[in-house]
């Protein structure tokens, strides 16, 4: 009788059991019902739970055109919530599964901006915005004729232009502190890399600043010349030429500035 008993409620156990997992099965929604909810949502800028609507595609239908549509929704849909970690994440996922996707040129792109979005202040530092400047270059090399990358190339030349003015704040501050071999690096690395940027005068002259501290006479003649010879009208070569002239040396077919 007890072994009956307990085989009865055995039984009584597994058919609950039974009864939970089939409650637990979730029907399968049709994969272009999820992404248009996911585009809704969007819509109406509720984009954690569009992201999650979009990966739902993937995960219900893997092998789907609306899956790999999805892949790509829910990386806009991060960047679109500033969320830039988690696009760059599903970005280059989708790049390195999907290489001949027609909007591959786009991934990149999108990829690209969101580094470009996550530039800091010039005093701070500058990994993530050298890692923009890699990504736009991949862009223009990869898709030299596409939108995207014409844009990419106005871009560039705003990281260049930060990553200039953050050597320029990194020399300033070593040649206050009386650093000037340190401070001389930086500058010149202006020189040499962002030559095109804003900066490239003000460059010049704090080297003609520093190499005269220096005593290096003939390199602060020489930085004169180049910041004379390419920014004649520039304030910072009216500075230098004051500190060249006073320091006698000035050659008679310098010229004065305007």
């Amino acid at each position: 009788m007890t072994f009956l008993l307990v085989t009865a409620g055995l039984l009584v156990f597994l058919s609950a059991c039974s009864g939970t997992k089939e409650a637990e099965v979730v029907p399968e929604t049709p994969p272009e019902t999820l992404y248009n909810r996911a585009a809704s949502l969007l819509d109406d800028s509720e984009y954690e739970k569009a992201a999650k609507q979009f990966e739902e595609v993937e995960r219900q239908h893997p092998y789907s055109e609306w899956a790999t549509r999805g892949q790509l929704m829910a990386a806009f849909t991060h960047y679109q919530a500033l969320d830039y970690d988690n696009a760059i994440i599903a970005l280059d996922r989708f790049i390195q599964n999907h290489p001949g996707h027609p909007d591959i040129a786009y991934a990149y792109y999108l990829r690209a901006l969101s580094y470009y979005e996550r530039i800091p202040d010039a005093r701070r530092d500058q990994s993530m915005t050298r890692d923009a400047q890699k990504a736009l270059n991949d862009l223009i090399s990869r898709f030299p004729e596409t939108t995207y990358a014409r844009d990419a190339v106005v871009k560039l030349s705003l990281v260049a232009d930060q990553l200039a003015g953050s050597e320029m704040a990194v020399g300033r501050y070593y040649q206050l502190q009386g650093v000037y071999t340190a401070a001389v690096k930086r500058f010149q690395n202006v020189v040499k890399n962002f030559q095109q940027t804003a900066h490239a005068p003000e460059a010049l002259h704090r080297l003609v600043e520093c190499y005269l501290t220096l005593g290096l006479l003939d390199e602060a003649k020489a930085a004169g010349a180049v910041l004379g010879y390419n920014f004649p009208s520039s304030s910072w070569y009216k500075a230098s030429f004051a500190l060249l002239e006073e320091a006698k040396l000035v050659s008679d077919d310098a010229p004065k500035g305007e």
